[in-house]
């Protein structure tokens, strides 16, 4: 089995090109694989809560309502 070539990139790779597809695509491909992989903020818990707590935009100015 020495002689198996590794297989080639398969599309879901980031590195790989894939054949057919234009410099527009691949350039969003990459975006979105960074954007992926960007760390999430956290969810659920106390975070979420006090998020959920605060108050809206508009509440805090009761003069400017009608």
């Amino acid at each position: 089995m020495s002689d198996e070539t590794p297989p080639a990139d398969l599309p879901g790779d980031i590195p790989g090109d894939i054949p057919g597809e234009t410099p527009v695509q691949k350039a969003l491909r990459l975006k979105t694989a960074r954007l992926d992989a960007r760390p999430k903020p956290p969810r659920g818990g106390r975070f979420q809560r006090e998020q959920a707590a605060r108050v809206a935009a508009g509440k805090s100015k009761p003069w400017m309502t009608k």
